[in-house]
């Protein structure tokens, strides 16, 4: 990837490798992302994508390779530990807490690098954050940044999915990530409703925060990445600017096919 002078990469993967069982997931992957920066992650079902995701954050093994955040090797530590250096993310399948509303939502964010706000989240049991004035202010600026100040006291359940996006990427954002990964954040969006999250990752960029987005909406990744990586069948196949990534033959036949 693009070297950036003297600037240490937030993220740093290098021949980063994840098998299950006689299976080979990702394959010797290596990438490098910067401050400050939007980079997809796109290909077929299948490819791999989510499976580097999840090694990254932790949730699942490296069978061989590193991982380097900041300059730390974090390969063999734990989710709850990579998030409290930094690191968060969303998911495929949005994962809020139902009955609690978008503000509270948001304030289990800020409690994610605690133990038992760490295991709360993951196991999706309800863990009510303390009442601490400043964390219930920059909660509602987060929400105001994302335009769900008037959705702050609706239960979670009650917001349409769109929303409800937009309120797991807040609580993401609530645990002041230097990388925040995103894992198909327009699934099941309108094209308008699309925009509208480009939109706002561009602006999310604009204070140094690093995103690896993984995304099928190639006409969003086209226009909001400074870089995108093709996996293939967990090989990264093509690698750099959308402008001539999206002119690769082996993209093409891959993924894109010849309708760009």
């Amino acid at each position: 990837m693009s070297e950036q002078g003297a600037q240490t990469p937030v993220i740093e993967t290098r021949d980063l490798t994840v098998r299950f069982g006689g299976i080979q997931a990702v394959s010797a992957v290596s990438l490098r992302l910067w401050p400050g920066t939007v980079v997809s992650l796109i290909g077929p079902n299948g490819a791999g994508k989510t499976t580097c995701l999840n090694a990254i954050s932790g949730f699942v093994p490296a069978s061989e390779g590193a991982i380097r955040f900041l300059g730390e090797d974090i390969t063999r530590l734990r989710p709850v530990d990579r998030a409290r250096r930094g690191i968060a993310r969303t998911y495929q399948q949005i994962r809020l807490f139902p009955r609690l509303t978008a503000l509270e939502n948001v304030l289990i964010g800020f409690d994610c690098r605690s133990a038992p706000g760490w295991r709360a989240w993951l196991v999706g049991r309800e863990f009510q954050p303390g009442l601490d004035e400043e964390k219930r202010r920059r909660a509602a600026e987060l929400l105001e940044m994302l335009e769900l100040a008037s959705y702050a006291d609706t239960v979670a359940t009650f917001l349409s999915y769109g929303l409800q996006r937009r309120v797991e990427i807040a609580r993401a954002l609530a645990t002041n990530p230097a990388l925040l990964l995103l894992d198909e954040p327009t699934a099941g969006m309108t094209q308008a409703e699309a925009d509208a999250i480009g939109h706002l990752v561009l602006t999310l960029v604009q204070s140094g925060l690093c995103i690896l987005l993984v995304e099928h909406n190639v006409r969003l990744v086209m226009d909001i990445s400074k870089e995108l990586l093709v996996l293939n069948f967990g090989e990264l196949i093509a690698h750099g600017a959308p402008e001539v990534v999206r002119q690769d033959p082996r993209v093409i036949e891959a993924y894109l096919g010849t309708g760009l």
